[in-house]
């Protein structure tokens, strides 16, 4: 597949990376010459320097043969016009862009872009989606990470394994018989840095990062397993009045159950908007990293505190500072990977990576076969892919025992007709049915092969 990516900063960096070691045709284009040196030198992709939307630039790229063009620059603008042009000049099949301002994202113009005058087959919002993932966080605070599939019906959680777990060094398969009645599947485990896919027989260890697949419905009962209880967030503080915190608050106030919020906002101007736009909600104006503008919001009391500024250190330091203040829970959004192993010495409860949650997104439109969702754990090093299972997969009418996975691969759940199912090697993978399937990166293009329709399908 040939695709351009236009827009070399942290997602199209990241997109291009997962497309080329995929062996596809992949060209990156940025105004900022370092950037697409970056690209070239780091990964196995072309590189044009020059502006996204001129046509001189994209036809420099390739774009007379291309499969698909990736907007992702900076501005909403620049993604709209390259699009435009694409298929215009170029007639380029498949069209994604990111767009950011809420203006473009409006109600009354969802259908805008469908049309022959703006022509976007997808649209990334990485604001609402990073968003959603905040309030996922809230609903799960003893997860460091979390991520919901199957419409709503199915989760996928990170917690870490304290020396209080009650199930430490016992073998997983045990753990299938001691929780018979529950459809958790472990898929993955971090341990000491590498991710990997454990077989039956490996152990829970202290310090792990342990992944779990399951229905919503499991979810409480699973971390008590694990020695994890819940506890309801009735207060908190969100700081950052951006399009993220004002996203997040407006979605805490929207919720049945009352939640007590303030948002803490360092612009004047984002303060007096974000009063303006929110009814229930307590605006502060003040620096979050200010032990008194904390204090006045209550952080001792607080259930949970979100820092969604712009800035990833701001966010971890703010992390901390809650903490220290007595806060319950905080979370810190981060969009440096590197900075992550910084969590648990810091004492930080669990982290957004938006920069992961875009990428899944465009990943999930990218994907062969028919992929509801993607998900990318840790710095790109694995994927949780949800898939439907078409009548000529080569997975159609096998058992799991007999289709030929890769060593990484594990099937977390299987929904048939809406019931969501724990896989066994017995298991028939039939037409329609809905997989969750982790793999390590290098064996996604193996489970895109096996997700993929044959060409009679046709």
């Amino acid at each position: 597949m040939k695709v351009i990516i236009c827009g070399a900063g942290q997602v199209g960096w990241q997109i291009a990376r997962h497309l080329s070691r995929e062996s596809n045709d992949v060209t990156v284009v940025d105004h900022d010459s370092n950037l697409v040196r970056l690209a070239t030198d780091t990964l196995d992709v072309q590189g044009i320097t020059g502006f996204a939307s001129y046509p001189d630039v994209l036809e420099r790229s390739g774009a007379q043969d291309a499969d698909m063009i990736i907007a992702a620059t900076h501005s909403d603008e620049v993604n709209i016009v390259t699009c435009q042009i694409a298929h215009s000049t170029f007639n380029i099949n498949r069209k994604i862009a990111r767009l950011r301002s809420q203006s473009y994202l409006g109600v009354l113009r969802s259908d805008t872009y469908q049309t022959e005058e703006l022509p976007i087959d997808v649209i990334i919002s990485p604001e609402r989606e990073v968003a959603e993932a905040a309030m996922n966080r809230l609903s799960a605070p003893a997860a460091f990470d979390i991520r919901t599939f199957m419409n709503g019906e199915a989760t996928l959680f990170g917690i870490h394994i304290a020396e209080d777990c009650p199930v430490v060094e016992t073998p997983l398969r045990q753990l299938t018989d001691m929780f018979s009645t529950l459809r958790s599947v472990v898929l993955a485990l971090r341990r000491d840095g590498l991710l990997f896919s454990p077989t039956p027989d490996d152990t829970l260890k202290v310090d792990d990062d342990c992944y779990v697949f399951t229905p919503v419905e499991d979810v409480e009962r699973t971390m008590k397993s694990m020695g994890k209880t819940q506890n309801l967030n009735e207060r908190v503080i969100v700081v950052g009045g951006g399009n993220v915190g004002l996203a997040v608050t407006k979605s805490l106030e929207s919720q049945k159950s009352h939640v007590r919020v303030k948002l803490i906002e360092k612009s004047r101007n984002r303060a007096e908007k974000a009063a303006g736009e929110l009814e229930r909600t307590v605006v502060l104006n003040g620096d979050g990293l200010d032990n008194a503008i904390l204090k006045e919001a209550g952080i001792s009391r607080a259930d949970a505190m979100l820092a969604v500024t712009d800035d990833d250190k701001t966010n971890l330091l703010t992390a901390v500072r809650a903490k220290a203040s007595g806060c319950t829970m905080a979370i810190a959004l981060i969009n440096d990977p590197t900075l992550v192993p910084l969590m648990q010495p810091l004492g930080i409860d669990a982290y957004i990576n938006p920069r992961a949650i875009t990428v899944g997104s465009i990943l999930r439109h990218i994907r062969l076969g028919r992929v509801n969702s993607v998900y990318s754990l840790g710095d790109s090093e694995a994927e949780v892919i949800e898939a439907e299972v078409l009548s000529t997969s080569p997975l159609a009418g096998q058992r799991v025992s007999e289709i030929d996975f890769p060593e990484s691969v594990r099937v977390g759940g299987v929904q048939k007709n809406g019931t969501i199912f724990r896989p066994t090697g017995k298991t028939r993978i039939e037409t329609g049915d809905i997989l969750a399937i982790f793999a390590i990166a290098r064996d996604v293009p193996e489970v895109e092969r096996l997700l993929q329709v044959s060409v009679d399908f046709f």
